[in-house]
């Protein structure tokens, strides 16, 4: 979604905590589970266009720049910049709503009728299967090979599906684990040891409500925990597994010994947050934004934050999320498109887009520059986040092999329904999905 957006203002960052969360998640530390969809199906985007790197050579005229609105002005900042430095290419920014879902269907809506609207757009890192596999975008694999070394490996997950680059990541994020500093003097080695001392103390909160938040929530105790959800190919669920079902075994218990309350499962960010703020929880898991969000409140105790540990028996994980920029085929100026990623895929660009707009770029020296440190002092935090989480399952079908994930776990969280049967019924839905496409 577009949620990313968050500015140096940081009472910014509050405005867009509800339209941020949801998105985020994806990379590899070598322990623990993946999400068994890497996109390495071959054929299903046989015959997609791929970019003519030559284009750009002497490109020129407008190129129509697409995104949700621009609530924090720094969509408005890098157009300016771009435009100033007079390549002969222009930019026109367009917006459409700061809803998430309307933003998509704004981009469906274009690309199916075969318009020429936008030229680029800003695409969330759930929406690359589904835009791939309907041959919308460039396939811009030569040019992401070009320079795939300046980004956080991780990132490069969100905008692969079948083999294959279809845009050049932007701006990434993963969750931390929040912890109050009067009450844990040591960052725990483990999620059992964080539920053990959340216990013992005031508890722990994170996002359990039946929505999107919730299966980025799951997922990353059960990617840590050895989990997928699905195939290689992305063909077959593999969601109703032992190592799915000891996370969420996990998590149930969580709450039935009362390491996480009850009402856990009716939170969203904001209300998790506030039970922070407020003393009302020990742990928290939540997004970025929370860190200056919480750092405002005088009232609210100290706290630090870290990237999310280990489970006992497996690895570490995290959700990634973000944005990609990429190139519709139905776009008017392709080569004068390629310009503007050369821009926006700049250490230039990336260190503005941190120190200026609190938004964490996907490129990784830009988490070493000292401005960048200053204006984001958890910035190696969320280097070390982004470099260990992992992409929510790459498919055309994601929107509802998330409803499946968060409806059916929200369920057991809540005691409707045995972790046994949540992830039966969750395995179902999943499997009458994917035989859509």
């Amino acid at each position: 979604m577009r949620g990313r957006r968050s500015s140096v203002l940081l009472c910014a960052l509050l405005a867009l905590a509800l339209g941020l969360m949801v998105a985020a998640c994806g990379g590899d530390d070598g322990g623990g589970g993946s999400s068994g969809a890497t996109g390495s199906e071959k054929g299903s985007t046989e015959g997609a266009k791929k970019i003519d790197l030559s284009l750009a050579d002497d490109a020129k005229g407008t190129v129509r720049y697409c995104q949700g609105k621009d609530t924090t002005g720094d969509a408005k900042d890098w157009v300016k910049t771009f435009n100033a430095k007079n390549t002969g290419v222009t930019v026109e920014l367009v917006e459409f709503s700061p809803d998430a879902g309307q933003q998509r269907n704004s981009f469906v809506q274009r690309q199916e009728a075969k318009s020429g609207d936008c030229d680029m757009f800003s695409s969330d890192v759930i929406w690359t299967a589904e835009f791939a596999s309907q041959k919308w975008l460039y396939d811009m694999s030569e040019y992401v090979e070009k320079k795939k070394d300046q980004y956080i490996p991780a990132t490069l997950a969100t905008v692969t599906y079948d083999g294959k680059y279809w845009g050049s990541p932007r701006t990434s994020d993963a969750a931390f684990l929040y912890y109050h500093t009067d009450k844990v003097k040591s960052v725990p080695a483990t999620w059992q040891d964080v539920y053990k001392q959340a216990g013992s103390t005031d508890g722990i909160v994170y996002q359990g409500a039946a929505y999107e938040g919730l299966t980025c929530d799951f997922l990353e105790i059960a990617f840590a925990a050895g989990g997928k959800v699905l195939s290689e190919d992305g063909k077959t669920a593999e969601f109703d597994s032992p190592e799915n079902l000891k996370a969420l075994q996990f998590m149930v218990d969580g709450i039935k010994d009362s390491d996480a309350p009850k009402a856990v499962t009716t939170y969203m960010e904001e209300e998790s947050r506030m039970a922070f703020e407020a003393n009302r929880a020990t742990f928290m898991r939540n997004w970025p934004y929370a860190y200056a969000t919480s750092q405002k409140n005088k009232n609210a105790p100290k706290f630090e934050v870290a990237a999310f540990p280990a489970f006992e028996g497996g690895g570490k994980a995290g959700i990634l999320g973000g944005h990609n920029d990429v190139i519709s085929v139905y776009g008017k100026n392709p080569g004068g498109s390629l310009k503007v990623l050369d821009f926006l895929s700049s250490e230039e660009e990336a260190v503005t887009l941190a120190k200026d707009f609190s938004l964490p770029p996907a490129i990784a020296a830009a988490y070493d520059n000292p401005e960048v440190k200053k204006a984001l002092p958890f910035s190696a935090q969320l280097k070390q986040a982004i470099s260990q989480a992992k992409p929510r399952p790459v498919s055309p079908v994601y929107p509802q092999i998330s409803a499946a994930i968060y409806k059916n776990v929200n369920e057991a969280l809540s005691g409707a329904v045995s972790p046994e049967e949540a992830l039966k019924k969750a395995q179902s839905q999943m499997e009458q999905a994917l035989k859509t496409f």
